[in-house]
């Protein structure tokens, strides 16, 4: 059985019309989209701008309400589940988000950002231990535990990453969306940020769902990758073959982008 299967999910956002707002027509940003993500492997999501990828991310973790369909989490669907309900599924289900500095408060020193988690969701540890968990938590992902005092603005991308990842595995999760975490950092960061999750799935055996637009990134960590375009799954296969064989044309217009070096 699959960690995580989407079933026809929808994601639909209503357009509205006139004074009397009323509903005139639909968004469809995911439009009838199935895969599954096995545990311990990564599924590359694949698309342009706009195509839908990141709201599927967003659907899974009930950040956005889902028009209809099911998303299975250990063969539950976890879709009608209200808030209460899901709240401890919220442990296992991460998100690492493209914005490394937006997603950071930069009111909150790294130990508060990190450690809120833990304080939410292990409200049995002591002040004393969170600090010493948070200090793990930043050797984990390459950083010095005295940098816990300072704020995000002191860092680089690539830090404000790393910090981002911190705080997704601080409640130790099975599945974590990774909403295109690479895009916004320099090419020579990006490979030091995909090589270190792909140790910590190998340490910890998680399991990713890897979203961005650029194919060559997704190449080099992914099982299985996803072709998206227009809010639909246009080709689906493993890794290898999606980059050997691209059956669509929107596939091998992607690859076609993908830039080459001597």
């Amino acid at each position: 059985m699959a960690l995580l299967e989407v079933r026809n999910l929808k994601t639909y956002f209503p357009v509205r019309s006139g004074v009397l707002r009323r509903h005139v027509d639909d968004i469809k940003a995911v439009d009838d989209v199935s895969f599954s993500v096995e545990a311990g492997t990564t599924v590359g999501l694949v698309g342009e701008s706009g195509s839908g990828k990141s709201t599927i991310g967003k659907t899974l973790l009930k950040l956005i309400p889902a028009t209809s369909g099911e998303v299975l989490y250990e063969g539950r669907d976890i879709l009608p589940l209200g808030e209460g309900e899901f709240r401890p599924l919220r442990r296992q289900l991460q998100m690492i988000f493209q914005d490394p500095f937006g997603s950071l408060n930069p009111r909150h020193s790294i130990l508060e950002i990190v450690g809120e988690a833990l304080e939410i969701h292990f409200p049995s540890l002591g002040r004393r231990e969170r600090a010493d968990r948070v200090s793990d938590l930043l050797r984990q992902v390459g950083l010095q535990p005295e940098m816990a005092g300072r704020y995000p603005h002191e860092f680089s991308g690539g830090q404000r990453q790393r910090i981002g990842i911190a705080r997704a595995l601080a409640v130790e999760p099975r599945f974590i969306v990774c909403d295109e975490p690479v895009s916004a950092l320099d090419v020579s960061v990006q490979a030091q940020i995909v090589n270190l999750l792909q140790d910590l799935q190998q340490e910890l055996g998680l399991s990713y769902l890897f979203i961005a637009h650029d194919l060559a990134v997704v190449e080099h960590i992914s099982d299985h990758v996803l072709v998206m375009y227009r809010g639909h799954i246009v080709e689906s296969a493993p890794a290898e073959r999606i980059y050997a064989d691209p059956q669509h044309e929107y596939t091998r217009k992607l690859l076609a982008a993908v830039p080459k070096f001597a």
